[in-house]
């Protein structure tokens, strides 16, 4: 199988420009491609993963990766996918969030010996002089065409800030830019970028008379078409801070029977033969796949350590003990009333395994919630002495968590 090919089995492509190309390009080795990340946050998601892996696979097939730092295109804000304009970002928040990524990126690609290379756009898009850009590229993009693109058409409604139309010409200009500059003869980017990668293929073509290629991945989504990588607590993030690494781990444990191969083909790097094997698994067994799923991914983002730690974790709290591995959640004198008391809907929230009180108050009067193993009712309170010692909260079947003073 062709490493072409093995991106189709995964399910990894979406769309190309000239398939036999691309095909010809990735399977030979010859594919210097980017994939850009704006820094819009201190951490990178799951969603960026998807795109870490691909990098990470069309690298050990002897392509080439340039991971392009969005510095100067996070300035700006992409619109695609969103309802309302991004909080702009100051450029020392842009920098600091840029260093972080970094980091996280290393993880994954080898940049020694010229393997990979990483660049920041704000190289090139922050000196740019405004007349000289309209004049350079502003006669190859066509406003009516621009306007009919999917990253715009759900912000026209609600109306889409000069700023932000910007955005898919900075795109097209970083292509234009890392084609000259690094021979980048190809784009990849999540599905809901396509607009924005056509222009800067189109843009190549209008300047240099050259054909440069793009690509597009999947968005990760479940089997109902819903976007994968949201909690309680809002994104799946890959820092351990954000998002704590049991948290991480139990994650993927809890995705729904439907969704475990797909994600075992998408974001691991276990062999294709041993996960239609998978497919054939039921009950119990499906349950071990959905344990493989979450140690693989934590494993890749976290390390073998962190990922056999979480796994010893889940194990010890399934079977009713208590694990040093399982997350924890500290009360302050402030979480009591003046009687030293914690009532069931505040403690329930405090865990921040709910997003509301409200939500936590719903869980708890289905039966849903067990304190140190015995059910509780909205009603009840606990005392603040009861968690001089390890409490164990449970909501559900599957989410635990130790709560201390």
């Amino acid at each position: 199988m062709t490493t072409y090919e093995e991106l189709q089995a995964r399910g990894l492509i979406a769309q190309v420009t000239d398939e036999e190309l691309i095909k010809s390009l990735i399977d030979e080795g010859k594919a210097c491609f980017y994939i850009g990340i704006d820094p819009t946050a201190d951490s990178l998601h799951i969603g960026h993963f998807m795109t870490l892996c691909l990098m990470k696979r069309l690298q050990m097939a002897g392509n080439k990766p340039v991971c392009l730092m969005g510095g100067g295109t996070a300035m700006i804000g992409d619109p695609s996918g969103k309802t309302d304009m991004r909080k702009m970002l100051t450029r020392e928040t842009i920098e600091a969030n840029v260093e972080c990524i970094k980091k996280q990126v290393s993880r994954f690609i080898d940049f020694n010996d010229d393997k990979a290379i990483l660049v920041n756009n704000a190289d090139w898009l922050m000196d740019l002089n405004y007349i000289e850009m309209l004049r350079e590229i502003g006669p190859h993009f066509n406003v009516n065409i621009m306007l009919r693109a999917e990253c715009y058409k759900q912000r026209l409604e609600k109306g889409l800030s000069f700023l932000e139309f910007n955005y898919m010409i900075m795109q097209a200009y970083d292509f234009y830019i890392l084609y000259q500059k690094y021979g980048c003869n190809l784009e990849f980017g999540g599905d809901d970028q396509w607009s924005n990668m056509l222009a800067g293929t189109e843009l190549i073509r209008k300047k240099l008379g050259k054909d440069a290629s793009a690509m597009t991945i999947p968005l990760l989504t479940n089997s109902e078409g819903v976007k994968m990588g949201k909690t309680v607590s809002g994104a799946l993030w890959l820092d351990e801070e954000k998002t704590p690494v049991y948290d991480f781990f139990q994650y993927w444990r809890n995705v729904d029977d439907a969704d475990v191969i797909k994600c075992l083909k998408m974001i691991t790097f276990l062999p294709l033969e041993d996960i239609e094997k998978m497919s054939e698994w039921e009950g119990a067994e499906l349950n071990k796949a959905k344990e493989i799923l979450a140690f693989e991914v934590t494993k890749l983002v976290h390390g073998e350590e962190k990922a056999t730690k979480a796994l010893e974790a889940a194990r010890a709290v399934f079977s009713g003990g208590l694990s040093e591995n399982m997350p924890e959640v500290k009360l302050t004198d402030d979480a009591f009333d003046d009687d030293g008391q914690i009532d069931a809907v505040s403690l329930g929230f405090s865990t921040g395994l709910y997003s509301s009180k409200s939500d936590a108050r719903r869980t708890i009067q289905q039966g849903g919630v067990s304190v140190n193993k015995e059910k509780i009712t909205i009603d009840d309170k606990f005392e603040k002495k009861l968690f001089e010692d390890e409490v164990i909260y449970q909501s559900g079947k599957k989410k635990f968590v130790k709560v201390i003073l």
